[in-house]
């Protein structure tokens, strides 16, 4: 029985031991990202008292809306999140606490559990990598189809344009844009995937170029199939494995970009909690509190790797010689 295309591929991606461990912590990491209201909050999943039932970490109530939980004054039955923790609370009096029992990874400077934003951090840059990487796919898509299908001085231009583009350094190009508009989570979303898309429009222009003079095209074509049918049904649906090699690695990219621009203070604004954020207020204590630079640190490491061993894997997946006829 003959394998379908994407079936093939997952079969030789499983092959490679170390791309799917990234797709294991790829998967973790985005799930983390998810739930992490669910698994980082000082509000309980349900909470008891009277016979009435609450469930403070889905709904605001008036009566409980400035009330701490988790104090034993308050009795009844609860049932608290894993890490019992917002990431915004702060606690003066456990101010750079290094990971124990109370906090399994320590706080910071401002008295919050490091772990509790560690984990709502996930959500920002699987996030703002998803969405930016969106944004310059598509971009990058449309054009590098029309460039690639059409060719001739169509071709020359966007080509031309293009190249451009890739002259400026990207990362200061992006550093410039948010000066005048400002640092903010759509910001950084909207700058990185209008600056990413021409790596992507390149690969889809080679690989549109490639197929247009194939015998179904040229059939379509003979048949008075129009361009937008053709480019949709016929081309780019067969132009896309290597955009999504192009993309697994461009989330890659994207995290280690947001984490830079946080750290540098020009990405997601406080209080909302960023890996490289963290890692930048860690600054001033690395001399004694070294769970605030490890600790952020080692995540965007890891993930960053975990994305490159998944679009390493698939690049070697989807290549012709690898796949079984």
């Amino acid at each position: 029985m003959r394998r379908g295309y994407w079936a093939s591929v997952w079969r030789e991606f499983k092959k490679n031991r170390l791309a799917v461990a990234g797709l294991v912590i790829v998967c973790i990491l985005i799930l983390m990202a998810l739930m992490a209201p669910l698994l980082a909050n000082n509000k309980p999943y349900i909470y008891i008292q009277n016979g009435r039932v609450y469930f403070p970490i889905c709904f605001n109530y008036r009566e409980l809306s400035d009330v701490d939980l988790r104090k034993d004054v308050y009795k009844g039955f609860k049932i608290f999140p894993p890490v019992r923790y917002s990431f915004s609370e702060y606690d003066l009096n456990s101010i750079v606490v290094p990971p124990g029992a109370r906090h399994l990874l320590g706080t910071d400077e401002q008295g919050r559990d490091l772990l509790s934003r560690m984990i709502h951090g996930s959500w920002v840059s699987m996030f703002i990598g998803f969405i930016a990487v969106s944004i310059y796919v598509s971009i990058g898509i449309i054009i590098g189809s029309i460039a690639g299908y059409y060719g001739g001085w169509i071709d020359i231009i966007i080509s031309r344009f293009i190249e451009i583009i890739m002259c400026f350094p990207t990362f200061f190009l992006i550093l410039t844009i948010l000066a005048l508009v400002g640092p903010s989570l759509v910001s950084v979303m909207v700058v990185i995937g209008l600056t990413g898309w021409t790596g992507i429009a390149r690969v889809v222009r080679g690989e549109f170029m490639k197929l247009r003079e194939m015998d179904f095209v040229v059939a379509s074509r003979a048949v008075g199939a129009r361009d937008f049918w053709i480019i949709m049904r016929h081309i780019l649906p067969n132009s896309l494995a290597p955009v999504l090699v192009s993309a697994t690695f461009g989330i890659a990219s994207t995290i280690l970009i947001e984490s830079s621009l946080s750290f540098l203070g020009f990405g997601v604004q406080p209080p909302t909690p960023s890996w490289g954020d963290i890692l930048s207020q860690s600054r001033d204590f690395m001399d004694f509190a070294w769970w605030l630079t490890l600790i952020p640190g080692f995540a965007i490491f890891i993930t960053i790797t975990a994305y490159n061993l998944v679009g390493e894997g698939l690049q070697d997946a989807i290549d012709p010689k690898s796949i079984s006829k």
